[in-house]
This record gives C-alpha cells, structure tokens and sequence, in this order.
C-alpha cells in the first residue's frame, strides 16, 4: 500500500497536508451532532460533550474504576502499565476485553453513533485503556499526533480514526489535563529516528520517539493556540487521530481519570506497520480480534443491576 503519510525517514521534519477528510458524513437533522459541533469537530479537530451519562451511569463507571485500580488477578499481566518513577498505576490497555461494564460502555449507542457519523463507516475497537493520572505522581505525557504512531508502528492507513475520552473524575485545568491545539490536525508533522526494536515497552510509559520536533510544535501553537477543556465527571472529550495534544504532569493532591476508547472505521482496518519491522501486540493495536460494534442501548447502571 502507498505510505500517503511517511514519518520517521528522513533526518528533517516535513509538513505534509492533510488527504483525508475530518468527517466523512455530511450533516443532516438527523446526525448525533448538532450542525454546530459537527462544524466545531471539522474546524478545530476536538469536540467536548457534558452532561453525556447519568449520575448513576457516572457513579456505576466510577466504581468499576476503583476495583480495577486494586489489579484484580483477572488482569492480563502484560497489559498493565505504570508510571515510569513512582511505579503507580498509569493505564490498564484491552479494558473493554477485561470489564464487561467498558466493555458495554465502549459499545454505547451514545458514542458509537458519533464515532460511526464521524467516520462515516461501521467502526470497531482499535485500542481502549483506563487511564489514571493519580494525583501528586501522575506524569507528563509529551505532544504527540497519534495517527503518526498508528500509521508507522501499527498500519493504520489513513486518517479515519478518533479517540473518545470519558472522564470519570471531575477535570480541572490545573491537574494534568489533556491540551490540544485546534486545527493542528489539517497537517500532519512527520517525526525523525527509526522505530527501535519493540518500542511500545518504553513508549507507553515515556515516548521518546515518533514525537514531534520543538520548532513545529512552537509554530503549531503560535498559528492554533493551545486548549485545556475541563468539564465535570461524565464529560466526553472526541478528538481526531492527528490532532496535536498532550499533558502536564500532575502535582495537584487531585486525581484524574478516564477510560479511553479509540474507534477506527472498518475500511480502514490495519496494514503492515509503516516504520516498524513488526507490529506492536493486539492488546494495543486490534489486528485479528476485530469485529463490528453493534451499538447499545439503555443505562449503563441497569446493565450492571441486571448482571
């Protein structure tokens, strides 16, 4: 397959516009978004949603948070990450496959039906993670578009993916929230160094490579800007796959949360990595254990009571 998207080649960054679109439906009165955020999604690659689940769907989602945090023995070993000093809880990857509420979550009809309108394609299940970001310990975690990794390390082919970020703790602008830039993601900022050999084993807990350079991220921010959305529990934050973001460390005694969903259109289902020998594991990366999301409906605390 031609790479529309090179990185990680040549001992110089490029600028290489945009040649897909940021949505692929147009909106009608029936679309799960107002015209109004379908245009903010076009023009600034980000969308932010409150008010999206219950109070009991929040409590229900905060209290799965707590058990998972504990590591119960049904884990997978190999998907569970720590902060890179401190050794506490960073993210727990393939979350959907290991807690049947995420699991149920990530299948909501509130979401899928966006990420679907978005795509303009049946979706599946690319990669989720619980983050934590505890407070006091909680890392950085440096600029970064991430289609640039799914497409050289992974085999993404074009930019047809977003991200679906469900806050599970309240968000503030001073306890390591996500930033981005609006409208960083109509170029997409090719990165310099090869892949080193299984790369995902540092890059998950500190990225080094497949980052971009200082001097494109200064210009992407003098001509974007830079914004922290904040919102309560329940809030959902959607982002474009090449939208330029990252955070702060977290020094504040408050935490923060949130179970992370990344959607990918079916036609656009992973290739042979770009800029890597071999692609990372499934549990980052859904390569064979792929299936078309059937959206659900009704509350997310009435599944947990029928259960």
């Amino acid at each position: 397959m031609t790479d529309l998207y090179p990185s990680r080649v040549a001992d110089q960054p490029q600028w290489l516009a945009r040649k897909d679109p940021v949505i692929h439906s147009d909106w009608h009165s029936e679309s799960p978004l107002s015209q109004a955020q379908h245009e903010a999604f076009e023009r600034d690659g980000f969308l932010v949603l409150e008010n999206v689940f219950e109070a009991d769907e929040i409590a229900t989602l905060q209290a799965e948070m707590n058990r998972l945090r504990g590591i119960p023995a049904t884990l997978d070993p190999q998907t569970i990450v720590a902060e890179p000093s401190s050794g506490a809880l960073r993210s727990i990857f393939a979350v959907h496959q290991q807690s049947a509420l995420l699991g149920r979550l990530a299948a909501d009809e509130r979401l899928v039906a966006i990420a679907s309108h978005i795509l303009g394609d049946e979706v599946y299940l690319h990669q989720t993670r619980l983050n934590y970001k505890p407070g006091f310990d909680g890392k950085e975690f440096y600029w970064h578009s991430d289609f640039e990794t799914w497409h050289t390390e992974d085999g993404m082919p074009r930019m047809r993916a977003i991200s679906m970020s469900v806050q599970l703790v309240d968000n503030f602008e001073f306890n390591g929230p996500l930033m981005l830039m609006p409208g960083s993601h109509r170029n997409f900022v090719t990165c310099v160094g090869e892949t080193p050999e299984d790369h995902y084993k540092q890059s998950l807990r500190k990225q080094e490579y497949g980052v971009p350079d200082r001097d494109s991220l200064a210009k992407l921010a003098e001509q974007h800007g830079i914004v922290a959305p904040t919102g309560p529990a329940g809030s959902v934050v959607i982002f474009d796959c090449n939208t330029m973001h990252g955070s702060n460390g977290n020094i504040t005694p408050y935490p923060r949360a949130n179970a992370f969903m990344v959607y990918n259109a079916w036609a656009n289902r992973l290739e042979k990595p770009f800029g890597a020998e071999r692609p990372r594991p499934e549990f980052i990366a859904a390569r064979e254990q792929v299936k078309r999301l059937v959206p659900a409906s009704g509350s997310l605390a009435q599944q947990v009571r029928a259960a």
